[in-house]
Parts: C-alpha cells; sequence; structure tokens
C-alpha cells in the first residue's frame, strides 16, 4: 500500500493573490477609510484562508496517513492499493474558525478608530459605544463552530451512529441559543396571509421557537452528511449553499447605486431596490438590517475560501476525503447566520435538494425499508460507471413498506424487485437523489454524477430566490423572513 499522488500546486496563486490579499487588509487602515471597513478584512483574510487550504491539505495528508486516519475509494479501481488521507475537514475547519479569529480585531476596532477620528473634528468629542452585544453573538458563534468540528472529528474517530449522532448538532448550539436567549431574542413569528382569519399577525412561540433553531442546526448539519459519498460531493453542497447565502447578503449592503429590480412583472406588489447610505436597499431595510447581513457575510466569505481550496484536492478523482467533520462545520456555520441574522426561512429555501433527499430517505431512516450502513451507488468496475445501490429485504416486508415503495416506484423514485414465486417485493433501490438522478439519467460515472448534484443544487437556489422574492408578497405583507 501506499500514499496516493496529491494533485500538483499551482505556485502561480502565492505570487497573483498574496499582494491583492494584503491590499485588501490594509485598505481600511488607509485614508479615506472605506463605507464598511472590516467587510476589505474579511476578503482579505479569506484570500489567505483559501491559499492555506489548498497547501495544507495535501501537505498534512501524510501525517493523516500515520495517524491512521486513511481509507480507499469504493467506486474506484486503482493498479495499487493506494490510501487517501480521511477526515481533512479538520484542516478546513481548523483553517476557518483561525480566520474568523484573527478577523475579531477588525470587526470590533472600528468603533475605537471613530472615537479617536470624532475626538479631533471641531464640533467636539463624540463617544461611540462598543457593540458588547454583537462581540458577545460572535464569540458564541465562535464556540458553537468549534463544538460543531470537535464533535465532527469524534464522529471521524470513533464512527458513532446515526442515533447517537443526532443530538449531536444540538450540543454544539447551545452556546448560540444561549446569547440568543441573554439578549431577549425575538421569538414572534409572522402568521401568512390566508390564516389571519383565524390567527393573529404575530404569534409568540416562546420556548418552541428554541426548539426551532435547534432543529434548524441538526438538519442543516445532517442534511448535507446523509447526501454524500461520491468526490465532492459534501464540499458542492456546501459551497453552493454558501454562494446563495452571499448572493443573499449582498442584496441588503448600501451599494453606492441606486437602481430596482421590476418585480411587478412577477406578480410582485413591491420593487426591490439597491443602493443609499446605510440602506438595507429592500423597501423595508433598515441600518439593523444591514448589520445583520454584514455578520453573515462574515462568516460565509472564509468558508467559501476554505470549500474552494479543498474541492480542488477532492474533486474527482479525489486526493482527500473530508469526513464528518466537514459536513458538522458547514452546516453549523449555516446555522448559526441563519438563527444570528435573522432568516432561518429563506436559509431553509436553499436547502431544497437536502430537504428531498431526507423526505425521500425517510422510509429508510425510520425501518420502513432496510437502510443499509452505505447507500451510495453501486460502482461497476467493467464500465466505471455508477448504477443504484439496492436494500434487500431479508423478511416480508410490511403493507405499509409496500405501499411507501409502490408510491415511491410509480413517481419514479425507486426501482423495486420482486420475487419470482410469491410476488413481494425482495429488493428496492436505496432511497437517495444520487440513486434517483441514477434512474432517471441512467448509469454515469462519478464525475458526472457529482456534477448532476452540482447543478441540482444550482437549480434549487434559483428556485429559492424566486419563491424568497418573487413569490413571497403572496403569502406575507412587506418584507417577512
Amino acid at each position: 500500500m501506499g500514499l496516493i499522488e496529491p494533485r500538483p500546486l499551482p505556485s502561480v496563486l502565492l505570487v497573483g493573490l498574496v499582494p491583492i490579499a494584503t491590499w485588501f487588509i490594509v485598505r481600511p487602515l488607509l485614508e479615506p477609510i472605506p463605507a464598511i471597513p472590516a467587510l476589505y478584512s474579511s476578503v482579505g483574510l479569506s484570500i489567505f484562508a483559501f491559499l492555506a487550504s489548498i497547501y495544507l491539505v495535501p501537505a498534512l495528508g501524510p501525517t493523516f496517513i500515520k495517524a491512521n486516519l486513511k481509507g480507499h475509494d469504493l467506486l474506484k479501481v486503482y493498479k495499487d492499493d493506494l490510501d487517501i488521507p480521511e477526515s481533512m475537514g479538520l484542516v478546513c475547519a481548523s483553517i476557518y474558525i483561525l480566520a474568523l479569529i484573527l478577523f475579531i480585531p477588525f470587526a470590533f476596532s472600528t468603533p475605537i478608530r471613530d472615537q479617536a477620528l470624532a475626538k479631533k473634528a471641531q464640533e467636539g468629542i463624540t463617544v461611540v459605544e462598543f457593540p458588547h452585544y454583537q462581540l458577545a453573538v460572535y464569540l458564541s458563534s465562535l464556540l458553537s463552530l468549534l463544538i460543531a468540528t470537535m464533535l465532527g472529528f469524534l464522529d471521524d474517530v470513533f464512527d458513532i451512529r446515526w442515533r447517537h449522532k443526532l443530538p449531536i448538532p444540538i450540543i454544539a448550539s447551545i452556546p448560540l441559543l444561549m446569547v440568543y436567549y441573554a439578549e431577549h431574542g425575538n421569538t414572534n413569528v409572522v402568521v401568512p396571509l390566508p390564516f389571519r382569519v383565524l390567527l393573529a399577525e404575530l404569534i409568540n412561540l416562546g420556548p418552541l421557537y428554541y426548539v426551532y433553531m435547534a432543529m434548524l442546526s441538526t438538519f442543516s448539519t445532517n442534511s448535507i452528511n446523509i447526501l454524500a459519498g461520491i468526490n465532492g460531493s459534501e464540499v458542492s453542497q456546501a459551497l453552493v449553499i454558501a454562494g446563495s447565502i452571499i448572493v443573499n447578503d449582498l442584496l441588503y449592503l448600501p451599494w453606492p447605486i441606486d437602481f430596482r429590480l421590476p418585480l411587478h412583472l412577477l406578480g410582485n406588489k413591491t420593487e426591490l431596490e439597491f443602493g443609499g447610505v446605510w440602506n438595507a436597499g429592500m423597501a423595508y431595510g433598515s441600518r439593523q438590517l444591514v448589520e445583520r447581513h454584514l455578520f453573515s457575510l462574515y462568516f460565509m466569505l472564509p468558508l467559501v475560501a476554505v470549500c474552494l481550496g479543498f474541492l480542488y484536492h477532492n474533486w474527482y478523482p479525489a486526493r482527500a476525503f473530508p469526513g464528518d467533520t466537514l459536513c458538522y462545520l458547514t452546516g453549523m456555520a449555516f446555522a448559526v447566520v441563519g438563527i444570528q441574522a435573522h432568516f432561518s426561512k429563506t436559509l431553509l429555501l436553499f436547502f431544497i435538494p437536502q430537504i428531498f433527499n431526507f423526505v425521500l430517505s425517510c422510509p429508510q431512516l425510520f425501518g420502513l425499508v432496510p437502510c443499509p450502513r452505505h447507500r451510495v451507488p453501486r460502482f461497476d468496475s467493467n464500465t466505471n460507471l455508477l448504477h443504484p445501490s439496492k436494500a434487500e429485504f431479508k423478511t416480508s416486508p410490511s403493507k405499509l413498506s409496500i405501499l411507501v415503495l409502490r408510491l415511491l416506484s410509480t413517481l419514479g423514485l425507486t426501482q423495486v424487485t420482486e420475487h419470482p414465486n410469491t410476488g413481494l417485493i425482495s429488493e428496492a433501490t436505496n432511497l437517495t437523489i444520487l440513486n434517483v438522478f441514477l434512474l432517471r439519467f441512467g448509469p454515469m460515472n462519478e464525475k458526472k454524477l457529482n456534477q448532476v448534484l452540482i447543478c441540482s443544487q444550482l437549480a434549487g437556489s434559483g428556485l429559492a430566490f424566486f419563491i424568497r422574492y418573487g413569490l413571497a408578497w403572496l403569502v406575507y405583507d412587506g418584507d417577512r423572513r
């Protein structure tokens, strides 16, 4: 056995990106001070995070192999029995959290600089209050990410069972929820227009809202984890979702331009407006809204950076495996921004493929259909193509199982095999979106299957934006998220 050869590293990246990253970091220290100085620093640190991930992943691969954190690619045939380093998501998580820690002085020293400048002003001294609440939110988010990383790595090392995995994100979200509670976070939800005849405009869920936020962190973490198994699938999902969140955040920033999108063409009675100083651009924007989406950007930009660097090594054929650590990290990062920036419903829209995959997987997750340890597609070494994998019934299926499988088979979401003598269902393709793609489009190689998955994720994000900004007015008045 030997170590798989890493991909060559383009040295031009260091020469080209280091000066750019440095300029972004020192730009807020120059005159004149830009409108959003911390955002410049976040971009610069994100570029450094990208460089660190793309260079450190192959450099630390042999160290992980020596620690017995290694595996083999089950969906390929190599000439030699080559080891591939696993749990490399720990490297990405370390770089990501380090970038967020280094960003703290840039994000929270702005009031101090503003106060110093105000003292020099002719009109007198202006006192700028330090944002203690924002710092507490930021640090609690960091703590949740650290806990998620630790528990994800423990899962990689000890191979925790699914029933024990479920509460892990809830544990990691406790610091987040406690700060939300300590600052008397809003627990009201807006009632959709069709139901206001029976209910009020706002309903206070109280403790149920905290249960909802804890479940959000659980879903966002595990939904990426169960849609995995092929090269690049986990990190590709995270990249598209994080990129979608960034696009959504950019809609709320105070751009120096001023224009409007003609949403009335979609039937929307409001207009989506961009521009203005500390104007979120939305019809109901505010400075607080801008700050929330800036907070989201500060967490999503370095996440995209480390995921891009890791994707270079995890793309087909993979030279490194992320493990559950990366899934826990990205899922918790999405939960953090969804909860703290108050756009949890919009966040769930970006998980449309994951929601579909989870609902489809429920018959196997809850025992109606046999659930093998690995539900990844079946690899044919003769053709180098992937086929839908199958779950075998060792006992006669129940009436409910037969009904569910017949319904899914009619919808083209699974393929059942009947016993020639009894006519009972003996096999069914595993209930995952990857197997559905192989059923609908036929056998394909691993690289193409991941490309189809990425296209479905992009299509889901496109649908999410259409629902959020084109159809939301049908059930909510104004900018209700």
